[in-house]
Order: structure tokens, then sequence, then C-alpha cells
């Protein structure tokens, strides 16, 4: 039987658990919320030298999501503006919205040899995303 859970329960009251159990959700998918055959397009399109190139190729990248990887992603980046827009209570700026969730909505397949890099990168892509929201779902 499906167990069911009261987010009303007093373990629930702390954001910190409830963002924990959100990243974990996210982390043990099968396949990470931007799929693995799109990981390599994602970094390389955060590594064009313009910036307005960079916004457009991922949000193409982004509209070639399957309908309900492309739903979710923009359901959770929604919420995480709306975090960011808290910043002076919650401290949660980009920066670290994108440190907390690059690793786990853009992975590749198998790890890559400086992890400290491949990082970097995932977590340029999730800032990007936010940084331009707007743009990059209007599409």
């Amino acid at each position: 039987p499906e167990e069911r859970i009261s987010l009303a329960d007093p373990e629930w009251s702390d954001v910190h658990v409830v963002t924990g159990a959100l990243k974990l959700f996210f982390r043990e998918l099968p396949e990470p919320l931007v799929p693995y055959r799109l990981f390599d397009p994602f970094i390389e399109a955060i590594k064009l030298p313009d910036p307005q190139e960079q916004v457009e190729r991922v949000a193409e990248l982004v509209q070639s999501l399957p309908p309900a990887n492309y739903a979710t992603l923009h359901y959770l980046l929604a919420h995480l503006c709306r975090v960011m827009e808290r910043v002076d209570v919650n401290r949660m700026t980009r920066q670290n919205i994108s440190i907390v969730f690059g690793p786990t909505l853009l992975r590749p397949e198998r790890e890559m040899g400086s992890l400290a890099a491949g990082m970097a990168h995932q977590n340029q892509v999730v800032e990007l995303l936010l940084a331009h929201f707007d743009r990059i779902f209007s599409a």
C-alpha cells in the first residue's frame, strides 16, 4: 500500500528536512530531470562566449525536454525564483540555489575526471535558468 504522509506533522516543519527530501527525490530518479543525453549540450551552451547565445541555446534545449521533464523543471524553477525573492530572510541567492540544485538536476551518466569543474558548469546552467527564467520558459 502507498504510504501517506502529512506535511502538517512536526517532522516536516523544518524547511531543511523538506528541501532535503526534495533534493533526494530528484537525486534518486533513474535519470536526472535533465536527461543524460542533454547533459553535454547544456554544458556546451553554458560555455558559449556570448551570454545572449547561452540563453538562446539553453532555451532551445529546455524546449526539447520531454513534456513531463519540462513541466517539472518549469514548476521547480518557478518555486526557486520565489525562494530567491526572500533572499533577505533565507540567504538563498541564485548562486546558493544553483550550488544546491545544480548537481541534482543535471548530472552526467558517468562521473567525469574533474568533479569540481563539472559541478561548476552544472551550477552555471541552473544559475542561467534562474536568471533568465521568464525568457527561457516563455518560448
